[in-house]
């Protein structure tokens, strides 16, 4: 495994693993893309160390990478995270068993492809936190003391109160305070308070700003915009000229009779102010 926050990192919105994933790839590229697809997120996925791992050297490795950039299973760039409050990047090695091409690349290194939601765990509790705060009420004043029944009937109710951002603390501070004397129907006294004393709506959050990301050129290394890494190289590494400048330059004759006739000016001026 990689340092924390380094290494594999997988792309949202992959197909399914298949035993025909690589098989576009030659069979050098498609046993690479194999091993490197089974590994978590998180491994060590440099060329020195997929060179202990694997029967290939650092010159084949880092080709066969390079190719498989090319193809549109990797990219490597840097990555700010914008809720750290850090102005560190972190270089990233992105991942995606489904070949991409330049422009989704370009749209996830925007943030316009969205992050996969976490699975939720399958072991569930049996009961949920609202039950078993409202069964435990008993306990702080035995007056409220509840039945199963009573719970399962009421938890909805204090549901609404935990998406609202209310603790624990404050829910039972709220249910058992200033409590009549004597109390004749728990069930029905909690019903209306936690109906009258719901707690207001939470403004609305700001939008998570996605990360910051830049790609690399697959040869050079170079930092640059998505959209001009066509199959992860630059347009110096792919042979391209560099686009003319839109200003024509001046011919060096023009510049020197531009010079003489500003030495012309500067001493006619001298002059006449020498014979004042």
């Amino acid at each position: 495994m990689a340092n924390p926050g380094y290494g594999k990192r997988s792309v949202p919105d992959q197909h399914r693993r298949t035993a025909h994933d690589f098989a576009h790839l030659p069979p050098r590229e498609a046993a690479i893309a194999g091993y490197v697809d089974r590994l978590p997120d998180g491994s060590d996925i440099s060329v020195k160390t997929l060179a202990k791992q694997l029967p290939y050297g650092q010159c084949a490795l880092r080709t066969a990478l390079n190719n498989l950039q090319r193809t549109g299973h990797l990219r490597r760039g840097r990555e700010h995270l914008a809720e750290s409050g850090s102005r560190r990047w972190i270089t990233r090695s992105w991942w995606s068993r489904t070949a991409r091409d330049d422009d989704w690349w370009a749209a996830f290194t925007r943030g316009d492809v969205p992050e996969p939601e976490q699975t939720p765990d399958r072991a569930r509790p049996t009961r949920s936190r609202a039950h078993i705060l409202l069964a435990a009420l008993g306990r702080t004043a035995p007056a409220l003391s509840l039945s199963q029944a009573d719970c399962a009937a009421l938890a909805p109710l204090l549901t609404e109160w935990f998406a609202r951002g209310a603790t624990d603390e404050y829910v039972r501070q709220a249910l058992t305070s200033g409590l009549p004397s004597p109390v004749h129907h728990p069930a029905a006294l909690l019903r209306k308070r936690l109906t009258d004393k719901l707690p207001p709506e939470p403004a609305p959050a700001a939008p998570a700003r996605p990360p910051l990301r830049i790609l690399e050129c697959a040869k050079c290394g170079v930092p640059g915009r998505p959209e001009a890494l066509a199959g992860g190289t630059c347009g110096a590494c792919r042979g391209e000229r560099a686009p003319s400048s839109p200003h024509t330059p001046v011919p060096p004759s023009e510049v020197r009779s531009r010079v003489a006739e500003i030495r012309g000016a500067m001493n006619g001026r001298r002059s006449a102010t020498a014979q004042r």
